[in-house]
This record gives structure tokens, C-alpha cells and sequence, in this order.
């Protein structure tokens, strides 16, 4: 899953539920009369988060930990809670059907071949998935296993999310993944013998990449012919090794130019950019991916999961507990939710507009008052100045960041934060 970060003002946390029975007084309570008027509810989807990796990455902020002995975890009691979690929170989506799922982390492929299709099959017992459900899981070079990911496949996983991040060795290594570049092209035949549709990451602007660098893992990747590239910039987020101990980066006109290398190379080889960071064949986009990005609804299950949910008068967001071992136990509590809360009409413009904005041909300005309840009035005067700042273009069908708002994400949407 693509992490997103809300940085906004909140309003004050509701008490989460503790059993199912409150669970569903809960969910009352949210039906009531409220500040919002949403006409029908977004697409759901559902996201499920499994903690554990085989060794955490120096540039990851991800909520995951290292395995025992890189391999041992409590797979059942861990499954054991996800159903647990799941069947309490039903009560604040009753009958509503799920477009897609996500299986993040960490590192899903993980899991043996049986516990994923228990997972599967317990989602599949408890909610009903529309008939075209895409079904991603997240899944790590370095833990391949041709038999394991033909069993994925027959369990209902339909899309792959494969963590590539380079094909250079000496890169691979700089960023402490655990598997090598023979291991990263093994693990892609692997998932085209097995899958239609998956997608590649890679990560650019590498510690001493150059540029011709750059250009060998995105030919090497699309040689492959992958439905879907996502390309990330690598960042030095806080609270990881990297920095703390940051390594040599190339600097912004070395990383400006691998960003226009990847525009040229991607455009070339029919692949359309949708939003940042990724790349599709016709028809090929991440649909779980452009439901966050189109402000739609998910329920977020697993250690650290974040929520967000709509009611006809309010939206709420959710996290659960971040650590396993807290997580596992504050389900047989019967409380996973950490922190809950409704989303103001003041964050409003801002949490809906950090997300559209990300969609490289813009988005309906008729969405804004579908999925968030308020008039497009209520941006009106940070549109407007968005708009003679020459960071976004809009018209009566259309709302899209310029190509200079595409350079200057970040104050575009900070422009849409209200003090």
C-alpha cells in the first residue's frame, strides 16, 4: 500500500469500540445527523496489513519489524486476529460490497501457501466482493518460491506487487534488501508465469546512481513487460537508518534529469503516467491505488492499519495499533483501535485535495462535493490562488496541478491546509 500522510488539525477522538455489540452502537452513533451531506457513498476497499519482513530496509518508515531468525512469526494467532478485527468492524460497513484488497506490509509473501488462502477465505466468508475484485499482495524478491506463488494465485490473488527497487546489485545492497539482482529477475519470470497483471517497483536517485544507471533498471524492467511500473524517488525519511546516517545522494539536477529520463523511456514504451509515481498499460492501473487517490473509502485490518470511512453526515478515520504483539492483544481486548476520529470541515479541502492532486490528469470538480459533502465553494479562494500562482489549471470539467504544480506538489497542496 502507498502510504498516505495526513498532516492536518483533527478533531477530537471518539472512544473506539471494545466489542462487537459497542462496535455496532458505534456505528449508529456515526449515522446520526451530522455536519456533511454525502450524497451516496464512495467505492470501499479493504486493506490488510501483515507486519513482519525478513530485515528492515534503511529507508523505511513502513510500520514492519524483523522476523525471528528472518522467517519465524505467530502466522495463526496473526490470522487468528485479522479475522477477529474484521468481524468488528463489519458493523460500520454493512452492506457494502468491496472493490478491492490490498495484502501490505512488510513482507505478505511471507506467509505460507495455506495461511494465505485461510486469510482469503475468511475475507471472502465475511464480506461480499464485488465479482471483479482485484486482490494485490505486496511481495519481496528474496522470498520466492515458484510452488508457494502458484498456490497464491489459486487462493484469488489476481495482481502482484513486486519490490524489485533495482536490478544493480551494488545498489541492491546499499539499500539492505535481501536479494540480488539475479533473484530480482527470477522473481519477475516467477510472477509472469503465474499472473496477468503485476507490478514492478524501482527506486531512482540511489545512493552514486548515475544517470545511465537509472536508465538500465527501467529498460531492464520494462523488458519484462510489466502491466504497471511504480518508480519512487528515494527519500530520507525521519526515524529510519538512512536518516540518521544518511548516505551519498545524487543531487537535484542529477535526479531532475532521471526524472525526465523515466518520462521519455515510460512515454516510449506506452506506459501512461497517471499519478506521481506510476505508470500503466491501457487498462492496467492500480485500482486500490486510485481509490485512495480519488478520496474513496477503505478499512484498514492488521497491526497499524489506517482507516477511512464514510456515513452520509461524516467521515471517519481510523489507525489500529502499530506494534504486533500490542495489536494481537488489543483484539482479544476487543479494542484494535488505537485512535478514531471525524474528519472537520476545515481538514476537509485539505486531506481531499493532498490525494487528487497526485492524479496526473487531474480529477471531476464534481468529485469534491461527492466524496467529501461540501460545496466546491469551500476551496474556492485557495483555488483561486492555486490557479494565479500557474500551479493548477481548472475549468468547469476539469481540476489538474500544471506541470509546474507537478514540480511543486508539496506547496500545492500545502496551499489547501488551513491554519
Amino acid at each position: 500500500m502507498i502510504p498516505i500522510k495526513i498532516v492536518g488539525a483533527t478533531s477530537k477522538a471518539a472512544k473506539p469500540a471494545t466489542d462487537i455489540s459497542e462496535a455496532a452502537g458505534v456505528a449508529a452513533k456515526y449515522l446520526q445527523a451530522g455536519s456533511l451531506n454525502l450524497q451516496a457513498l464512495p467505492p470501499l476497499s479493504l486493506y490488510i496489513h501483515f507486519p513482519w519482513c525478513v530485515k528492515k530496509c534503511p529507508y523505511c518508515d513502513f510500520n514492519s519489524h524483523e522476523a525471528k531468525d528472518g522467517h519465524t512469526f505467530p502466522e495463526q494467532e496473526y490470522l487468528d486476529a485479522l479475522r477477529t478485527d474484521l468481524e468488528m468492524a463489519l458493523p460500520l460497513i454493512w452492506g457494502r460490497k468491496i472493490y478491492t484488497i490490498f495484502i501490505g506490509g512488510g513482507t505478505p509473501s511471507l506467509m505460507s501457501a495455506a495461511g494465505l488462502d485461510r486469510l482469503l477465505s475468511d475475507v471472502r466468508t465475511l464480506l461480499p466482493l464485488d465479482s471483479d475484485c482485484e486482490i494485490t499482495m505486496e511481495a519481496n524478491p528474496g522470498t520466492f518460491e515458484a510452488e508457494k506463488f502458484k498456490s497464491y494465485r489459486a487462493s484469488g490473488i489476481n495482481r502482484l506487487s513486486i519490490g524489485i527497487q533495482s536490478f544493480n546489485s551494488r545498489h541492491l545492497k546499499a539499500l539492505g534488501r535481501i536479494h540480488d539482482d539475479n533473484e530480482a529477475k527470477r522473481a519477475v519470470e516467477i510472477a509472469q508465469a503465474n499472473f496477468d497483471n503485476f507490478n514492478l517497483d524501482l527506486m531512482y536517485a540511489l545512493p552514486s546512481q548515475t544517470l545511465e544507471e537509472a536508465r538500465h533498471d527501467v529498460e531492464t524492467a520494462m523488458a519484462f513487460q510489466p502491466p504497471h511500473l511504480s518508480l519512487y524517488h528515494l527519500t530520507m525519511e525521519p526515524n529510519t537508518l538512512f536518516a540518521k546516517y544518511p548516505p551519498a545522494l545524487p543531487d537535484d539536477d542529477a535526479s531532475a534529469d532521471m526524472q525526465d529520463l523515466i518520462a521519455e523511456l515510460t512515454a516510449a514504451n506506452g506506459y501512461g503516467q497517471y499519478e506521481v509515481s506510476a505508470y500503466a498499460k491501457e487498462g492496467h492501473r492500480a485500482r486500490h491505488n486510485l481509490n485512495y487517490w480519488e478520496f474513496g473509502d477503505y478499512l484498514g485490518i492488521g497491526a497499524g492499519a489506517h482507516s477511512k470511512l464514510s456515513f452520509p453526515h461524516r467521515i471517519l478515520r481510523q489507525a489500529r495499533y502499530k506494534q504486533p504483539k500490542a495489536y494481537m492483544e488489543q483484539v482479544r481486548l476487543g479494542a484494535p483501535v488505537q485512535d478514531e476520529y471525524e474528519i472537520g470541515r476545515d481538514d476537509m479541502g485539505f486531506e481531499f485535495m493532498l490525494n487528487t492532486l497526485r492524479l496526473h490528469g487531474g480529477f471531476d470538480p464534481n468529485l469534491f462535493s461527492e466524496r467529501t459533502g461540501l460545496s466546491l465553494n469551500a476551496i474556492e479562494q485557495q483555488l483561486n490562488a492555486a490557479e494565479a500562482k500557474g500551479l493548477l489549471y481548472r475549468d468547469y470539467k476539469l481540476i489538474k496541478p500544471t506541470e509546474l504544480g507537478q514540480r511543486f506538489l508539496n506547496d500545492l497542496q500545502q496551499m489547501f491546509l488551513k491554519g
